[in-house]
């Protein structure tokens, strides 16, 4: 049994997601036209067809402020019709004063709600080179993340690598907090001096316990990918995080743009050696977000 750690949905006439509703803008991840439509529950279960997928985490993926409790609000209908998603990471702004308000929301919305994700960096065309240093800098950031330690919330963490040292020092002052690292740290660079950058960034971050790291968004990087192109990042990954502290995500529908679902959780899993596919692919985001699913078929 699988469990999807990393996808999203989306109604297009319930929430308000600005950058499905620019048309002829292509972001850090391409062009976004061909899902710039609804992506429910049966598509998603469509795009994996007969893998066996036991639960799911929903991630946060861009609502305008205001409608981020929406996004609960409708997932957690979502979810009580059809199963899915198991969980929710919310989206809340933690460098704001009122996030521990925003967050009791979420929480008030649906019980699916395990975490908050606020994006610190994304990509170099997106991304000033200031903002997601200042986020990491900010007093108010790091009052809220101990907030959600507080509230046995987790933290999604999706940066690039120039930011990770900077993480870690965060990081580690933040009292335990489960956090984990979406899209494999971003290591959008693939030249040898970006990958360098972007190992030493992920040991530092494996130096604390309560981080895990995810295997989703591959295609973003490497959008003409083979098995033997991914090997590397996830090989990689696999030896920092010690296996156990390692789960895969679909990252489904943006990654839908560069491949089919079993594709590539089939590249995914042919590199992952037999005694951690269990982990990778069930038991760590069982355990880190409190899914309490059974790994038996049925």
């Amino acid at each position: 049994m699988i469990i999807d750690a990393h996808h999203h949905l989306w109604d297009l006439a319930v929430v308000d997601y600005p950058w499905l509703k620019a048309k002829g803008v292509k972001r850090f991840f391409g062009d976004p036209t061909p899902i710039q439509r609804n992506y429910d529950v049966e598509d998603f279960r469509g795009d994996w067809s007969d893998l066996p997928i036991a639960g799911s985490v929903h991630i946060q993926v861009g609502a305008t402020l205001d409608h981020a409790v929406k996004e609960t609000q409708w997932l957690a209908k979502r979810a009580d019709a059809t199963g899915l998603p198991s969980a929710i990471v919310a989206f809340a702004d933690l460098s704001r004063a009122n996030a521990a308000e925003v967050i009791e929301d979420h929480l008030a919305a649906s019980r699916r709600v395990r975490g908050i994700r606020h994006i610190v960096s994304r990509h170099p065309s997106e991304d000033t080179g200031t903002e997601g240093r200042a986020l990491l800098d900010d007093l108010q950031f790091a009052h809220n993340l101990r907030y959600l330690r507080k509230q046995d919330l987790s933290f999604d963490l999706q940066l690039t690598p120039p930011h990770l040292l900077r993480a870690a020092e965060v990081f580690s002052f933040a009292q335990g907090l489960p956090v984990a690292i979406c899209h494999a740290g971003s290591p959008w660079s693939q030249d040898a001096a970006g990958l360098a950058r972007w190992r030493e960034g992920l040991k530092a971050m494996a130096q604390i316990p309560s981080v895990v790291c995810k295997l989703s968004g591959l295609g973003m990087f490497d959008r003409e990918w083979s098995a033997e192109s991914l090997r590397p990042i996830v090989e990689t990954v696999l030896e920092i995080f010690d296996g156990r502290r390692v789960m895969w995500g679909s990252n489904f529908p943006v990654d839908s743009l560069y491949h089919e679902y079993r594709d590539m959780f089939e590249a995914v899993r042919s590199i992952v050696p037999a005694e951690l596919r269990h982990q990778v692919f069930f038991d760590t985001a069982n355990r880190f977000y409190r899914l309490g699913l059974s790994s038996e078929a049925g």
